[in-house]
């Protein structure tokens, strides 16, 4: 059994308003929101969560309340009692250190992740026939084959950042740039800023590392969308402020279609944020997994490390939002020096990015032009189509009209996310609560709804929504406006 524990303290962190306003039992509510924790991976598989009566003085609620929830959890199947050991969560079905995969029948919009590309075998087989040429090396290559990183320093410059080959590190996929930037970067107890809301596998990285999150406030950039957040220009001075009053080592950013907002920042607040960055010593991590996703943006500004000294950002990309998940090919565009220090701190934990998958990958980022026109082209009608189911079928919600990305940020209009998050499981539909993507469970009246898969599916989900709606108790009385409808 794993040693992870949740004290009561970080527990309540990740309920947040685990009431929800709605009416019902609150031991069900309670149970409700340790289930979503649970299956959508904030409580991770066999952590013990906190004593009944620990926790119910921490939420301000009997012991009677947990007890019941606790009891309710383990007759579903999300708690395992063991004498001497607590309660520890799990999944049912399976067994208690391993996550259970998606039931066939339930549609899984819980990552924005586009299918693989029309002819991704096609390709994946010339690779297989290059292969043999290789077959006479170790096969452990942990910086990257010379072709792929040459291959990916000249996309760079026809994005009109000139980079050498020697600036490219290439790893497993987006994620393990990240972690490994994260080891690298992060010393124990340093600051780091994130974007509120953000991914959360980035925050999670970060926090493994030791650091301590600075949140920034990000909105979608739309003048129909009134979210009670800060606009662009204020959200630019608070990355300022942070940057100048916490002295983090490092800043995690999505300048491009953040995800799961969507806004990206022009090239003043480029300048802005990197010269305040490069004052303070701070590196900023920009991740570009999506920000050559452009679907009707009038012109893209430059990457992010075209405006500020060598060294300031560290850009990230990988195939996953382009090609395919599947193809776990990343990188990191860093400075020689930097790029050494991740080689020394790669090693002692993986040994090298897979061949066949880097010769697939110098393929493809070959053809990113003729790529990209095909996912601009699919992320379009997503997008359209969500706009205009969204109005049909939920005319109260807000859904901010973007110029690329993966996603859209609905605005609920209540504090409903997770409660609909789990309801929409029971209706088929697989999808991330708005609290995933914050922390302390923040963005409760948010939801991510991806805009990059084939629109029957986009459409059937939609549709698994409002069935989802419909079956919430109190449901009436939020259509009616007697929740309030702030977003």
């Amino acid at each position: 059994m794993s040693d992870a524990s949740l004290s009561a303290r970080a527990l309540q962190n990740l309920l947040g308003d685990w009431r929800g306003g709605l009416p019902g039992a609150a031991y069900l509510a309670l149970a409700d929101r340790v289930r979503l924790l649970v299956l959508d991976g904030r409580v991770s598989v066999d952590t013990r969560l906190p004593a009944e009566r620990e926790l119910a003085e921490r939420l301000g609620v009997s012991r009677t309340t947990v007890t019941a929830a606790y009891r309710h959890l383990r007759e579903q199947g999300y708690l395992r009692s063991l004498r001497g050991s607590g309660s520890v969560a799990r999944i049912p079905g399976a067994p208690a250190v391993l996550p259970v995969p998606p039931a066939a029948t339930h549609l899984d919009l819980s990552k924005a992740a586009p299918p693989a590309l029309p002819w991704l075998a096609e390709v994946a087989r010339d690779a297989a026939d290059e292969l043999p040429a290789h077959l006479g090396d170790s096969g452990f290559d942990p910086i990257g084959m010379p072709a792929l990183r040459q291959a990916i320093a000249d996309r760079y410059g026809v994005r009109g950042l000139p980079t050498r080959s020697e600036q490219i590190m290439v790893t497993i996929g987006a994620q393990h740039a990240i972690g490994l930037l994260a080891r690298v970067l992060v010393g124990r107890g340093d600051r780091a800023v994130i974007e509120a809301p953000t991914y959360p596998h980035a925050y999670e990285a970060l926090q493994l590392a030791g650091a301590r999150l600075v949140p920034v406030p990000v909105a979608p950039h739309d003048p129909r969308f009134d979210g009670g957040v800060p606009p662009h220009g204020d959200e630019v001075e608070a990355l300022e402020r942070a940057l100048a009053r916490t002295n983090p080592s490092t800043a995690y950013l999505m300048p491009d279609f953040q995800n799961p907002t969507g806004r990206s920042l022009d090239a003043d607040a480029r300048r802005r944020l990197l010269d305040v960055a490069a004052r303070q010593g701070t590196v900023v991590i920009a991740d570009e997994t999506t920000a050559e996703l452009d679907i009707d943006r009038d012109r893209a500004p430059l990457p992010l490390a075209a405006y500020g000294p060598p060294g300031t950002a560290v850009l990230i990309g990988s195939l996953g939002k382009t090609v395919w998940g599947g193809v776990r090919i990343g990188w990191i565009r860093a400075e020689p020096p930097l790029i050494r220090r991740l080689l020394a701190a790669r090693l002692p934990g993986d040994l090298g990015t897979p061949i066949l998958e880097q010769l697939i990958a110098t393929r493809l980022i070959g053809r990113m032009d003729e790529i990209l026109e095909l996912r601009r082209s699919e992320l379009r009608a997503g997008r359209d189509r969500v706009e205009t189911l969204i109005a049909e079928l939920f005319p109260d919600w807000r859904v901010p009209h973007v110029d690329g990305g993966i996603a859209v940020w609905i605005g609920l209009g209540a504090p409903i996310s997770s409660q609909l998050a789990l309801a929409a499981r029971a209706q088929g539909l697989l999808i991330a609560a708005g609290p995933r993507f914050g922390i302390d469970g923040a963005f409760e009246r948010f939801l991510r709804l991806p805009i990059c898969q084939p629109v029957a599916e986009t459409e059937a989900a939609v549709h698994a929504l409002r069935r989802a709606w419909e079956s919430m108790p109190g449901v009436a009385a939020a259509d009616a406006g007697l929740l309030p409808a702030v977003v």
